[in-house]
């Protein structure tokens, strides 16, 4: 069993929480991981940019002037790659850089994040996570208290507005219901805290998984 320590919001000791690592998977995958988060920083980029192809710049496509007796280089029409203002050789239209990943992959990837923070001593719940009104000052407080300062993941159990614009302005710091974390998120930020709330939540969703979710699939 692995123990995740348990602090209040002014960073006082309020014991700890075992969770069963067979229940993430059993251990880290890195390969997995690498997979995971390969195809998370894929899928968020844009394949916007694009150039254009001789036949997409505006020009005529007149030929400049007669093939022999002007003494100059031969040409052809004015829209030529060679030529400013003309095509480029080798266009290039928007490109599409998805990279699919089956939802028990992802699963399990976010799993073996998890588990890699929790056995690293990386991770951290808070009991009593709770802000009467939206205060900037007192989530940094919070976070100067439990250690979080750095960096950290705020994974609640389940949408908290209070909460979300007491910290979505602290820099190096998201909150996200439990529900949708993801390895990248994990592993990006050196800290992942949890709520009690959220803790259980995760907890409960893996013990209740399907059998054989949690298991390898031959990914690694």
């Amino acid at each position: 069993m692995l123990s995740v320590p348990v602090v209040d919001m002014q960073g006082n000791s309020a014991g700890a929480r075992e969770i069963d690592p067979a229940i993430l998977g059993g251990r880290v995958r890195p390969m997995l991981l690498k997979q995971a988060i390969v195809g998370y920083r894929s899928n968020q980029r844009q394949g916007s940019a694009r150039t254009k192809s001789r036949g997409q710049v505006a020009g005529s496509t007149r030929k400049l002037y007669r093939q022999k007796g002007t003494g100059n280089a031969r040409a052809g029409t004015i829209r030529t790659n060679v030529r400013r203002g003309g095509g480029v050789a080798f266009a290039k239209g928007e490109q599409n850089w998805h990279k699919a990943l089956p939802k028990k992959m992802r699963r399990l990837a976010r799993n073996s994040a998890i588990l890699a923070r929790i056995a690293g001593g990386s991770a951290v719940i808070v009991k009593g996570l709770f802000f009467e009104a939206p205060k900037t000052r007192l989530f940094v407080a919070m976070l100067k208290a439990i250690g979080a300062d750095r960096g950290c993941v705020v994974a609640i159990d389940a949408f908290d507005d209070v909460v979300y614009r007491s910290g979505r302005n602290v820099p190096r710091t998201e909150i996200r219901a439990v529900g949708q974390l993801n390895a990248l998120e994990v592993l990006r930020r050196p800290k992942l805290v949890f709520s009690e709330a959220a803790f259980d939540l995760l907890s409960r969703d893996l013990v209740l998984a399907r059998p054989g979710e949690a298991e390898d699939h031959g990914t690694t």
